[in-house]
């Protein structure tokens, strides 16, 4: 990694962590190019572009937009040091009353737009052998949970994604984190970002009413901190060595140590049958490192 300035690229600057994290790399006297479906709404934020400061539209859902913006980014700037990926939204909602439109949307953004910007930004980071990946998950990407099934499997799968392109690019020193926040006080819970589902079942009516409750009465209500998960990522991108994943609050730690804790009880409960499964011959080797089936 080099020494300061770095030049970080942030993906949903407009608003929320995005901003947070933007302002944290700025302060600490670092190149920002910040990312948003509008400019003029990055401009509102973060003022006309200056020698440190970069300012890009960016849908991520546009595949075909991803390219065009690292390319202005290294035009302006030379490198990336640091990808952060924070765009995205919640689609909270039960998942028969949701649309495959719905999936495709929500996948559209917090996945495959993900994926694009990693695929525009890695020629770069390859040919500098550097570079620092954060994939803004979630603690949605580890514990599922009722009217969590769209926006829950699409962070699963950015869990999924990053463990296995870790494994890719170590080697040619790009490091890549999960960063699973919690429930922080941003838009997210907001109607400007949240969405629910579009074709109502009265079988659901009241689960379904009662957790869209649950959810309003803690918009902006909620105790991470955006400021300081920012200061996080600046602490994590100076260690020699960042974790495969880190969780942001306490009630990320408590619900991901509850998923531990379940995962382990099942693997005790029932390692007999588990270990029943193998045929009757030996192993002549070990799976290589991050090798499965």
């Amino acid at each position: 990694m080099t020494t300061a300035p770095r030049t970080w690229f942030i993906t949903g600057a407009t608003r929320g962590l995005g901003v947070a994290i933007a302002r944290a790399a700025l302060d600490a006297g670092d190149n920002v190019v910040v990312t948003g479906r509008k400019r003029a709404d990055l401009t509102a934020e973060y003022g006309e572009d200056s020698d440190r400061l970069l300012s890009l539209a960016l849908d991520v859902s546009d595949l075909d937009a991803a390219q065009p913006a690292v390319d202005a980014a290294l035009a302006r700037f030379g490198r990336i040091d640091v990808l952060v990926n924070n765009a995205g939204y919640g689609h909270l909602g039960m998942f028969e009353e949701s649309t495959i439109a719905d999936v495709q949307t929500q996948y559209d953004t917090n996945v495959f737009g993900l994926m694009q910007v990693t695929r525009a930004v890695l020629p770069a980071m390859r040919a500098q052998r550097s570079g620092r990946i954060f994939n803004v998950a979630s603690v949605g990407g580890i514990v599922g949970g009722a009217s969590g099934t769209l926006y829950c499997a699409s962070k699963f799968a950015v869990e999924g994604f990053s463990e296995s392109l870790a494994g890719e690019v170590a080697t040619f020193g790009i490091q890549v984190t999960i960063v699973e926040p919690g429930f922080f006080r941003t838009d997210f819970l907001a109607p400007t970002s949240v969405k629910h589902g579009t074709t109502p079942i009265a079988d659901y009516a009241e689960a379904a009413e009662a957790l869209k409750s649950f959810y309003d009465a803690r918009s902006h209500n909620q105790a991470g901190d955006p400021d300081r998960l920012a200061q996080g990522l600046l602490t994590l991108i100076t260690a020699p060595k960042q974790p495969m994943r880190w969780a942001a609050g306490s009630d990320a730690l408590r619900n991901i140590q509850g998923k531990i804790d379940s995962l382990q009880a099942d693997l005790d409960a029932w390692r007999d049958l588990t270990l029943s499964t193998d045929g009757d011959f030996e192993f002549r080797e070990e799976p290589t490192a991050g090798a499965w089936g």
